[in-house]
């Protein structure tokens, strides 16, 4: 079996002093992938870029203080990659992916975007080339027989489903149709499986994301930005999945949930 944990620390250093270390240190997760980590290596915290039993491949952004994504996993990648051949984002930090036996796994940060700012168009300029190569990405694993999981904030909620107050956010940045359409395409066209929600598939969320601004935790106000997508065969080995939404608003250690699914694959 094989767990894989994704999650947005929304900065490394001050998640490392919420709670962050005695998460590592507690997971049952074979494989974890951060993004937010917003640190160079020698930034990092001593307890987690040395945590014992890990493996880690740091993709930090060239801009300071921005983005930074990593993937941690208890076996020895067999390869690792950061960026996916893009000229304008490779250094964004913004993704990084390895390899384990059967299994490719990658940690993504996708551009939040902002109606009407450059920040949008640069979000849809890294989507146009994503899913290229998300499309490819699948062509290759499947010619050497290995499954993917792109795991991350891939900042859109998919469906109305995906966050609380849906109505009034149909202009926003994150909930835009053309974003939903492509997320779509993520599925139909590059055929990646959303795991979480073929898991809860008639439910509002389950959230991944809530606002520190007034009681949206506490109300559950919240957004699913957060996925695992995957190949269709791994999809349906998929266990179980979850959200690891903290008890109280005080325990939390991001605004975002780390998401956990257990795989019915051996490394």
């Amino acid at each position: 079996m094989t767990v894989v944990t994704t999650v947005n620390v929304n900065g490394i250093r001050a998640a490392a002093k919420k709670g962050l270390v005695e998460w590592l240190a507690a997971t049952p997760a074979d494989v974890v992938c951060l993004q937010e980590v917003r640190a160079e290596t020698a930034q990092l915290p001593a307890e987690i870029r040395d945590a014992a039993g890990w493996h880690a491949v740091w993709a930090p952004a060239a801009a300071k203080g921005r983005a930074g994504v990593a993937v941690l996993s208890r076996t020895e990648p067999q390869r690792t990659r950061i960026g996916f051949g893009s000229a304008e984002f490779d250094t964004s930090g913004r993704y990084a992916e390895i390899d384990l036996p059967g299994l490719t796994v990658a940690s993504l940060y996708l551009p939040s975007g902002e109606v009407g700012t450059e920040r949008q168009d640069e979000k849809e300029r890294f989507m146009a080339e994503f899913l290229t190569h998300l499309a490819d990405l699948r062509t290759r694993a499947a010619a050497d027989g290995r499954e993917v999981v792109v795991c991350g904030d891939w900042n859109i909620a998919h469906h109305p489903a995906d966050l609380k107050n849906w109505k009034s956010n149909q202009k926003a940045a994150g909930f835009l149709p053309e974003e939903r359409a492509w997320l779509t395409r993520v599925l139909d066209e590059a055929g990646y499986v959303d795991v979480v929600r073929r898991h809860h598939p008639d439910q509002d969320g389950p959230y991944t994301w809530w606002s520190y601004r007034g009681r949206a935790f506490d109300n559950d106000s919240g957004w699913r930005i957060d996925y695992q997508m995957t190949t269709p065969g791994l999809a349906d080995r998929a266990l179980w999945s979850k959200v690891e939404r903290a008890a109280t608003h005080g325990e939390r250690w991001s605004d975002h949930a780390p998401v956990t699914v257990e795989y019915d694959h051996q490394l």
